[in-house]
C-alpha cells in the first residue's frame, strides 16, 4: 500500500500492459474480463493497444503506454515466438524498467519462451499466480 493509498484509504488500480500475439487477442480479452469479475482476487487497468496505429507512430505510442505501466503480462502461446510486435513490447518493457511476467495461455500446449523473457518469471495462467504478480507491483 502506497502513501496515497494509506492517506485516502483507496487502493490505486495497477496499470498493466498486456503483450500478446494478435492471433491470441481472444485470450487478452478473456484476461481483461477475468479482472472485471467481482470474484476475481485481482484488478487492473488494461493498457494494451486496443486500436491499430500507423506503423510509423506505433513504436513511439506503444513505448509511452508501456512506460506509464506498473507491469506487463506477456501472454505466451505457440504464436508468440513469431510475433514481432509482442516481442518488441517485451523488449521495450525491459528497457523501460517495467516489471514483466510471462504467462502461458494454455496449460498443455505451451509455446516457446521468447529470448526477451530470459531471466523473467513465467507462470501458468491462474488467479493465484496473477494476484501474486499484480499485488507485488
Amino acid at each position: 500500500m502506497g502513501l496515497l493509498d494509506w492517506f485516502f484509504g483507496v487502493e490505486i488500480r495497477k496499470r498493466i500492459f498486456i503483450s500478446f500475439a494478435i492471433e491470441d487477442i481472444e485470450y487478452r480479452d478473456y484476461l481483461v474480463k477475468q479482472a472485471r469479475n467481482n470474484r476475481s482476487p485481482f484488478d487492473f487497468v488494461d493498457m494494451s493497444v486496443k486500436k491499430e496505429w500507423k506503423q510509423t507512430e506505433w513504436r513511439r505510442k506503444c513505448r509511452t503506454k508501456i512506460r506509464r505501466c506498473h507491469g506487463m503480462i506477456a501472454l505466451i502461446s505457440s504464436n508468440t515466438y513469431q510475433a514481432g510486435g509482442a516481442r518488441w513490447e517485451m523488449k521495450c518493457a525491459r528497457e523501460e524498467g517495467v516489471k514483466i511476467i510471462g504467462m502461458h495461455i494454455k496449460k498443455n500446449d505451451r509455446g516457446l519462451i521468447p529470448p526477451e523473457l530470459r531471466g523473467k518469471r513465467v507462470i501458468i495462467w491462474s488467479w493465484v499466480n496473477l494476484e501474486k504478480f499484480i499485488n507485488q507491483l
